[in-house]
């Protein structure tokens, strides 16, 4: 398996979630609980780093959708694990790895709202603006990327990949 090119470096990374971490921080100041949602499961090394630099009291939980299975072809959103926390009345900041079409953010955020929490607002760890199709609302973004398929720092090709410690780029074959 071959190393792929470095896009964003490990270093890169950890200042923008420092970054991140200190926006939401300042967001919930004044908020006794906010629940982190994470998407599994190209979200985890992302929030796993951005929970621990929160300053806010904070609760983790995750659900989980599929819209690429083993292809790197998207189809539709299906919900395959649900959160085990109500978010009724609670402050939730939904994370995920990435927003490319904007189809799967638009699906959660539809389904969190339906549920009556709070607040909710979102964040992504890379963004690819040129392929957005919805108009799915993120208040905080990572990085804006190129239209390029990526791996590491939780994101995978067919499972290979998601443990790199950067964003790397692969080709899309």
């Amino acid at each position: 398996m071959e190393m792929p090119e470095v896009l964003i470096s490990e270093g890169l990374i950890r200042k923008r979630v420092e970054e991140l971490a200190w926006m939401i921080s300042e967001e919930y100041k004044g908020v006794d609980n906010l629940l982190v949602l994470g998407v599994l499961r190209g979200c985890y090394m992302f929030m796993a780093d951005l929970t621990r630099m929160l300053t806010v009291p904070r609760q983790v939980d995750f659900l989980a959708v599929s819209s690429y299975g083993d292809t790197t072809a998207a189809g539709p959103v299906r919900l395959i694990m649900d959160t085990r926390k109500d978010v009724t009345g609670k402050h939730v900041l939904l994370v995920d790895d990435i927003i490319d079409t904007g189809t799967t953010l638009q699906y959660l955020t539809e389904t969190l709202k339906a549920r009556n929490p709070a607040s909710l607002k979102t964040c992504v760890f890379l963004r690819k603006e040129e392929r957005l199709e919805t108009d799915a609302k993120v208040d905080f973004i990572g990085f804006d990327i190129p239209d390029v398929w990526v791996v590491g720092y939780g994101l995978d090709r067919g499972d290979d990949y998601r443990a790199l410690p950067y964003i790397g780029e692969v080709s899309g074959d």
